[in-house]
């Protein structure tokens, strides 16, 4: 991917106004600041995974819409040439490899869990789907209280739009592939 920071910047500006919204209005429905999204569409800053999240969920929007670039017919894509987007002093790093498609109301990352990761993330929209699949290493995924141990090989369905929680307490880093699937996107 070019330029993220670009990217994301004119992705939420080119909404916002297709929308109508001042970024009062933008403020106001994800919880991000006016300043911070401002820095956002002039590209001067890295936002977090949980800024994108609450901006994604304030708006209704898949996170990798945020991310996407214009569509080619044949995409390749390299895991070493996308700069993730890091949390948890860098535990966690996510790597949009496919941007979420309205028309196919789904996005695909890779998502890294370095050793003592312990991720918390919001609900999604409502009837979000997610599915894991574990190549490598293993992984503790918890929603609202309930623990499930998986493996290398193992996958898993979700509903994702309750909180739920990413922890690995291997002494290996963990590597996911994610695709989570908006069934209420517009």
């Amino acid at each position: 991917m070019d330029n993220i920071n670009l990217i994301i910047g004119n992705n939420l500006n080119a909404y916002r106004k297709k929308r109508g919204y001042s970024l009062d209005k933008v403020a106001e429905m994800t919880g991000v600041s006016k300043g911070m999204l401002a820095q956002m569409e002039r590209g001067e800053t890295n936002p977090s995974i949980s800024t994108l999240w609450k901006i994604a969920n304030g708006l209704h929007i898949s996170s990798t819409f945020l991310l996407e670039a214009e569509p080619n017919d044949l995409v390749i894509v390299k895991k070493k040439d996308i700069i993730p987007i890091t949390e948890d002093n860098d535990k966690f790093s996510v790597f949009p490899t496919f941007a979420f498609d309205f028309n196919k109301k789904f996005e695909m990352l890779v998502v890294d869990l370095d050793v003592g990761c312990i991720h918390h993330s919001e609900p999604h929209e409502n009837s979000t789907e997610e599915y894991i699949y574990v190549s490598k290493g293993e992984f503790q995924l918890s929603i609202q209280g309930t623990t499930y141990n998986l493996s290398e090989g193992d996958s898993i369905k979700f509903l994702a739009d309750k909180a739920h929680e990413y922890r690995n307490n291997s002494k290996e880093l963990t590597c996911l592939h994610i695709i989570i699937y908006y069934n209420n996107a517009l």
